[in-house]
C-alpha cells in the first residue's frame, strides 16, 4: 500500500465525524467522503494559511515587506487615542500573532456580531475595532493567538492589491490551482475575514498543502516563490511543525498537513467531537 491508501483506510475506520479527507501524493489527489456533508465547508482557521499565501504573492511582486509598519500602511485609517505601541507593530508581528495583545478578539465563530457595538464601539468597522485594542505587551515579544490579526492582514492585502483578498486570490491562486468552488465570509464593509469563514472543498485545501510541499510550484506551474515558502516554514507563518512536517489546524477538526519526508500533503474537514483530528495527526507522524 502507498501512503494514500494507508491514510484513507485509517480515516475510514478511525475518524467518525470526518466529512472528507484528501491526500496529495506523486502529483495525484485522492479523496474519501467519510460521512455526508456539503461539498464546500468552512475550513475555519485553515483560512489563515490562504491569507499567508496572498501576502506571499504580494511579497513576490515587491508590493509588501514583512518589516513594514502597520500604521504606515494605514496612514488614512489611524485615529487619535490609539495605543502608542501600534507605531511599533510590523506585518511580521501580526502574522506571528505577537503584536502586543494579551487576549484574542474579533472571533466571529465564537462571538456574536450583534454584541460588537456595545463590546467594541462599532458593529460595522472591524478595522477600527482592531486598532482600538490596547497593547499591554511589547509588540514582537509575546505570542497571543487572535482572529483580529488575520482580519488586519486581509485588510493589508486589500490595501496593497487594490482589491479584496478573495478576489486577489481568485485570479492568482484559486484559478491556477484549479479550485472548484470557494466563498469567503465578509465583514459588514465587504472585506474577506481573512482569519476564518472560507468555504472550500477538502481537495482544494490539499492543493494548497501541495503548493507548499512543492515550495511554490504545483502541477508544473510556479505560483509562489520558493523563497516565500521557505520563509513561511522557517518563521511559522501558520504552518508550524518540525522534522520536515508542518500543519495548520482549524476549529472543529479542520486540518492541512505537509510532509517533506513522505512527499505528501493531506487535508481533512469535519466536525470533531471524538478527537479524530488528533488521531489522524499522530497516525501521519508515525506512517
Amino acid at each position: 500500500m502507498n501512503y494514500t491508501e494507508k491514510i484513507l483506510a485509517f480515516a475510514k475506520e478511525n475518524a467518525p465525524g470526518l466529512y472528507a479527507i484528501s491526500v496529495y501524493e506523486a502529483g495525484e489527489i485522492a479523496s474519501l467522503q467519510v460521512s455526508p456533508a456539503n461539498k464546500t465547508n468552512n475550513c475555519y482557521s485553515v483560512a489563515k494559511l490562504f491569507t499567508v499565501t496572498a501576502l506571499g504573492l504580494l511579497w513576490d511582486e515587491g508590493l509588501l515587506s514583512t518589516e513594514e509598519k502597520v500604521v504606515d500602511i494605514f496612514k488614512d485609517e489611524t485615529f487619535p487615542g490609539m495605543d502608542e505601541k501600534w507605531a511599533d507593530v510590523t506585518v511580521d508581528m501580526v502574522m506571528r500573532h505577537s503584536f502586543g495583545i494579551d487576549r484574542g478578539y474579533l472571533d466571529i465563530d465564537a462571538e456574536d456580531v450583534n454584541d460588537f457595538e456595545a463590546k467594541y464601539g462599532s458593529r460595522t468597522d472591524f478595522l477600527r475595532i482592531v486598532f482600538s485594542a490596547r497593547l499591554p505587551r511589547t509588540p514582537g515579544k509575546h505570542w497571543c493567538y487572535s482572529d483580529a490579526a488575520y482580519y488586519l492582514l486581509s485588510r493589508i492585502v486589500a490595501k496593497k492589491a487594490g482589491e479584496d483578498l478573495y478576489e486577489y486570490l481568485r485570479q492568482r491562486l484559486f484559478n491556477p490551482l484549479g479550485v472548484e468552488e470557494a466563498a469567503w465570509t465578509k465583514c459588514p464593509l465587504g472585506y474577506s475575514m481573512g482569519a476564518t469563514g472560507l468555504y472550500i472543498r477538502t481537495a482544494d485545501i490539499a492543493k494548497l498543502g501541495a503548493l507548499y510541499l512543492g515550495r511554490g510550484a504545483f502541477a508544473g506551474k510556479r505560483i509562489l516563490s520558493e523563497k516565500w515558502c521557505e520563509l513561511v516554514l522557517e518563521r511559522g507563518y501558520e504552518l508550524r511543525g518540525e522534522k520536515g512536517a508542518w500543519q495548520k489546524g482549524g476549529m472543529f477538526g479542520q486540518n492541512v498537513y505537509v510532509d517533506d519526508n513522505r512527499g505528501i500533503a493531506v487535508a481533512w474537514q469535519g466536525y470533531d467531537t471524538t478527537g479524530y483530528s488528533g488521531r489522524l495527526g499522530e497516525f501521519l507522524k508515525n506512517l
